[in-house]
């Protein structure tokens, strides 16, 4: 079992920052991908961003190219998520995902954060 822990959520006026941390426990941490997903009331599940086990290959989507960026420290067992210009569209609730490099699907999901962007 993989346990994540999203942390780092708030609210933020559009066009500010916020850097979104899940600390992961259970198992050698470096072993599986990782990625973000998000969820807006009403909406399906968005992918978000996504990252090898070893940081060196990352996947975003266009929607959020050039604001969010993907990073982990394999040391300290955690995932970030760096978002700038932020936008009321980014309002959601923000997690954590994890799966082993050979698995299709995430298995392990994190209890999620909110971030609240206000126009």
């Amino acid at each position: 079992q993989v346990q994540l822990v999203e942390s780092g959520g708030g609210l933020v006026q559009a066009g500010g920052s916020l850097r979104l941390s899940c600390a992961a426990s259970g198992r050698t941490f470096s072993n599986y991908n990782m990625a973000w997903f998000r969820q807006a009331p009403g909406k399906e599940r968005e992918f978000v961003a996504a990252s090898s086990w070893n940081g060196l290959r990352t996947y975003r989507p266009d929607s959020v190219k050039g604001r969010f960026t993907i990073s982990r420290d394999n040391a300290k067992n955690t995932l970030y998520l760096q978002m700038v210009s932020l936008k009321p569209d980014d309002t959601a609730v923000y997690y954590c995902a994890a799966k082993l490099p050979e698995t299709r699907e995430y298995t392990y999901w994190g209890q999620g954060t909110q971030v609240t962007v206000s126009s």
